[in-house]
């Protein structure tokens, strides 16, 4: 009796047999099955030698030949942010500025007086002419209603009359540091675009969600994440958002991972709280802190050494008075804390490198892990810096296929030829982390990695891909948003391959992709994800 309950005790929870499994490790690469005990890896290898682990209660998942991999991370997501989009008003899609104001229009005519419409996701460069949208645009739809809707990057908005009035900006206020109030050259007013921390103007002012509400959003955000295979989020939020994860972990409802960077400003109330880089468990931790130096592109707020072809004055903001920065990483690096830093300009990353220099030279040479976010154009001596600093470059592939369309138009094809420069980062020796920036871009990993090999702009007017030669393989792909991004965040021993004792998180595709063509990747479907060993997305045909 005690022999057979022993044996029993040792037999896996979960065994998938059958499958064309990618392991992201050296060696073995491909293997055929794996078996979960409770959330960890416990065997993988080939179907063979995993039977002695199947017993009466193991329930054994055929994959039918299906590819298996790793869960995604996504090193970058604003994940309370993706919540309250699918909530919100949908404008990423419309495709001219009636059809903006038309879907503001209806949105207002299902709202109590006094709700505030905001996300939105608008993209102006879906536009006939490209212009930025007017408070004039909508204010006869919303006159009892604040307007305060997003441009898709993240990077300016656009506010009502109302908002306007209930913020207190007119045309005597002037931009603050680190942003920009857009105001007609004639007149003076206000146009109702708010650039970078202009934009905190009105933010400060619309009322916070109730947590009820913040709950339902997160919950909508774990069900995307699942349904695209995400099994890990490197979310850039607040603390605040941080206690909500910690709500829907305590009910057991927390089926992603989350670490978060909770802003850089906020260091000393954590330090004093005792809270320290890596708090948190397997599911929800705090793996360092995120500052800001420039804005977007797209926005003409990010910080260049050349100025915007369109506007020849403009070389971009940062958000930092001089030194403040510098005095504030050293500070929080000294404290232990990982920094991640969003530069998306030429002269942003330069300026943020030789912070980083400067911090190694203070506080001594230790395994830091520094992250700059975006890392979207380079000169081209910065790419060895990256190097020799051991910077992660956290990159939004997705970016480069949206952005193509358009930014040569903003900063010429000459410095184009150093932007989204994923090759030239792995021929540098440059550890590349991949993510979506989501709400920014979709949370689908399937078609970030088409981008990053593909090169193709939504427009398709680079059929070949928009500066091929920055390609890259599908491995290094997927490399970077499997374990590459478990390593920018000190979990590479825990999760990012399926390995044994590591965490059982893996999902299923429809179809093989080392395949399929690389202009069908964006096609392929997730049909099942397993997030320590539950499944918790399942489209599986069983038949």
């Amino acid at each position: 009796m005690s022999n057979s309950f022993s044996q029993e005790v040792f037999k896996a929870d979960v065994v998938l047999v059958n499958g064309k499994i990618w392991t992201s490790e050296e060696s073995p690469v491909w293997i055929n099955s794996v078996a979960i005990s409770q959330d960890k890896i416990i065997y993988a290898g080939d179907d063979k030698n995993v039977k002695p682990l199947i017993g009466k209660k193991t329930e054994v998942i055929d994959l039918k030949g299906k590819f298996v991999m790793p869960g995604f991370i996504d090193a970058h997501v604003h994940f309370v942010n993706g919540g309250f989009y699918i909530l919100g008003v949908k404008l990423k899609d419309a495709k001219n500025e009636m059809e903006f104001a038309e879907r503001i229009r209806e949105k207002a005519m299902s709202l109590p007086e006094g709700a505030w419409i905001l996300e939105g996701n608008w993209d102006n460069n879906n536009w006939p002419g490209g212009n930025l949208p007017a408070k004039e645009l909508i204010d006869e739809y919303t006159e009892k209603n604040p307007v305060f809707v997003n441009r898709y990057d993240g990077h300016m908005a656009l506010a009502n009359s109302l908002a306007l009035k209930l913020a207190g900006i007119n045309k005597d206020t002037s931009s603050p540091v680190g942003g920009v109030i857009v105001k007609d050259p004639k007149t003076g007013e206000p146009t109702g675009i708010l650039k970078d921390s202009a934009m905190n103007l009105v933010y400060k002012i619309i009322p916070e969600p109730d947590t009820k509400t913040s709950l339902i959003a997160v919950k909508k955000a774990v069900e995307e994440a699942n349904r695209f295979g995400v099994t890990s989020v490197q979310d850039m939020g607040t603390l605040k958002d941080f206690k909500i994860y910690q709500r829907l972990r305590e009910k057991g409802e927390l089926n992603v991972r989350i670490s978060e960077r909770p802003p850089m400003a906020q260091w000393r109330k954590l330090y004093q709280a005792g809270i320290l880089n890596l708090f948190g468990d397997d599911y929800l931790r705090i793996s360092g802190l995120k500052a800001f130096v420039d804005g977007s592109v797209g926005s003409n707020t990010a910080w260049f050494f050349e100025p915007y072809i369109n506007q020849s004055e403009n070389f971009g903001i940062t958000m930092y008075p001089e030194g403040k920065l510098e005095k504030l990483i050293i500070e929080v690096d000294k404290a232990g804390y990982s920094v991640s830093v969003h530069a998306i300009g030429d002269r942003a990353n330069s300026f943020i490198l030789n912070i980083f220099e400067k911090v190694i030279k203070e506080n001594g040479k230790r395994d830091r892990r520094f992250k700059i976010e975006h890392a979207q154009h380079l000169k081209q001596g910065d790419f060895k810096r990256y190097n020799l600093l051991d910077v992660i470059a956290s990159v939004q592939p997705y970016h480069s296929i949206d952005d193509g369309r358009w930014v040569e138009e903003r900063i010429g094809h000459k410095r184009c030829e150093s932007s989204y420069a994923y090759k030239s980062f792995l021929e540098h020796g440059v550890k590349l982390a991949f993510g979506t920036d989501w709400p920014v871009a979709p949370l689908n990993p399937l078609l970030s990695i088409y981008a990053a090999v593909t090169r193709r702009t939504l427009d398709d007017k680079y059929p070949e891909g928009w500066f091929p030669e920055q390609k890259i393989s599908l491995k290094d792909a997927l490399l970077a948003y499997t374990i590459n991004s478990a390593y920018a965040v000190f979990e590479e021993n825990i999760k990012g391959s399926i390995k044994q004792d590591k965490l059982a998180d893996i999902v299923v595709l429809s179809e093989n992709l080392f395949e399929v063509a690389p202009d069908e990747i964006k096609d392929v479907k997730v049909i099942m994800t397993i997030l320590g060993g539950k499944i918790v997305y399942n489209q599986m045909s069983y038949d």
